[in-house]
């Protein structure tokens, strides 16, 4: 059952996995941290390896207390919840010294996964509200055979959520050859992910969400846009769900970035990324839907070429955190107070 709006907390617990600690995720945690914004939202507490985040703030010339949590139990009672001490759960998976800086290792693979899983556990129990993924390295992952562990996109199943400030894209299907995109796009494809963005969106505090369909191909004038879509779209406003579509996709995401719209319905890849990366990459974040329980990324890799050189951006690193903060209390999103 949905806990009610009311009776969540106002500061959730957030769970932040480190992500691979070879690349920038550690880095741009500690800068995120220390940049004193979590806290007014949440209660942050990271899972990794506290020797890999001591390395970090030695990158990015800070100091702080380091609270390390043992026992998944004491999560996140046992928390010190201060700006100045990270509070992290580190329950031994990487012994030893730090990993070797931007490199592929089994090592950083199997860690990252069993950190997964750790937050995903405590997500389930009820001790975090939300968590948010780290850069992990998919090489790493792959050498480890520990790949399975990041949550996949399927369509109708779990689906990938950009946000930049007002424009927020919802993606249909994600990593998929165009041709095969034509063919999934069915009517009752679209009606079933409309249901579910409307259901999330509600249980995120936007109590009518406004939801606007993309068409698929130029100026939406095409058969997949009139016999599937247009369809969909008609039978999920019958169903009482603010839909509208499909529009040109050449127009529609301006119209979200000027407020018409809560959200876009991306049809592939590209036509939200794109989208999403040109209006404003540096803050944005990647929200899964699937779990069941809020759940982010960075819409950045582990940056191997630059780690440990006090130059990646932390933007979109605190923008998952406060963005899930805020969507695990039931208050929107944070640009809409």
């Amino acid at each position: 059952m949905t806990t009610s709006l009311q009776e969540r907390p106002a500061r959730p617990a957030v769970g932040v996995v480190i992500g691979d600690p070879a690349g920038i995720g550690p880095e741009v945690i500690a800068k995120a941290w220390l940049a004193g914004q979590l806290h007014a939202a949440c209660r942050p507490v990271l899972i990794g390896s506290a020797a890999a985040m001591a390395r970090a703030l030695g990158f990015i010339g800070k100091t702080a207390q380091i609270n390390v949590l043992t026992d998944p139990a004491t999560v996140p009672a046992g928390i010190v919840d201060r700006v100045d001490t990270l509070d992290i759960l580190d329950t031994g998976r990487m012994d030893g010294e730090p990993l070797p800086l931007g490199e592929d290792t089994a090592v950083g693979g199997r860690v990252s996964a069993e950190w997964l899983d750790e937050a995903d556990q405590l997500a389930r129990s009820g001790q975090f509200a939300a968590t948010v993924m780290g850069p992990i390295s998919t090489g790493s992952m792959k050498m480890a055979g520990t790949l399975d562990k990041v949550v996949s996109v399927t369509p109708g199943e779990s689906y990938l959520l950009l946000v930049s400030g007002p424009l927020r894209v919802a993606h249909l299907t994600d990593h998929m050859a165009l041709r095969d995109v034509c063919e999934i796009i069915s009517r009752d494809l679209v009606a079933l992910t409309l249901r579910k963005l409307d259901a999330v969106m509600r249980e995120w505090g936007i109590p009518k969400p406004r939801i606007v369909v993309a068409g698929l191909n130029p100026h939406a004038m095409g058969r997949e846009d009139s016999e599937q879509i247009a369809p969909a779209v008609a039978q999920a406003r019958a169903e009482g769900i603010d839909a509208t579509g499909p529009m040109s996709p050449d127009t529609v995401f301006r119209q979200c970035i000027e407020g018409r719209f809560d959200i876009v319905l991306a049809m592939y890849h590209d036509q939200g990324h794109i989208a999403i990366k040109t209006w404003g990459f540096s803050g944005n974040s990647a929200i899964i839907l699937g779990p069941p329980y809020t759940h982010l990324s960075v819409a950045h890799g582990t940056a191997f070429d630059i780690v440990g050189k006090n130059i990646a951006d932390h933007t979109m690193m605190q923008s998952a955190i406060i963005t899930g903060a805020y969507l695990a209390a039931g208050r929107g999103f944070p640009s809409e107070k």
